[in-house]
């Protein structure tokens, strides 16, 4: 089962609180990172962090539209983080780019998708040596 990092900023708290009782209950371990610091960017460097370090498997951000988070976390090397606002994506992301994080919107999305959308992005691997390798090789090399 994967170890979780989540965290937030002010505007999403009930969301995360919400996911991460969610996640617990679906069995997985979850490291809260918090939420009260109203500079996003701290809360999505400490997630990115601990996801590029190995600390935790995956890690899912929220704010209010995700864009901040995602913006902030991918500033971390090793951490690639997506915004996710659809099934179908949440999927991708992992299958297709070997997205470690999903971002998601507080504001955009309702607290029952962004469930779904979670355990789809948890639940999905990408299969190393698959068509998307040599493509996920060169997003990595850029930095």
């Amino acid at each position: 089962m994967h170890k979780v990092a989540v965290g937030c900023d002010p505007n999403a708290g009930r969301e995360k609180e919400a996911l991460v009782s969610f996640l617990r209950g679906k069995g997985y371990t979850v490291v809260d990172f918090g939420g009260d610091d109203p500079i996003y960017a701290n809360v999505a460097a400490g997630v990115a962090r601990a996801v590029a370090a190995g600390e935790c498997d995956r890690g899912i951000l929220i704010c209010g539209t995700g864009l901040g988070m995602s913006m902030a976390a991918n500033k971390v090397p090793g951490a690639y983080a997506a915004l996710i606002s659809d099934v179908y994506s949440a999927e991708r992301a992992r299958m297709s780019n070997d997205a470690n994080i999903a971002c998601f919107g507080a504001f955009t999305i309702g607290i029952r998708l962004m469930e779904r959308l979670a355990e789809t992005f948890l639940r999905s691997e990408f299969e190393p040596g698959c068509s998307s390798q040599p493509k996920v090789d060169a997003l990595r090399s850029l930095g």
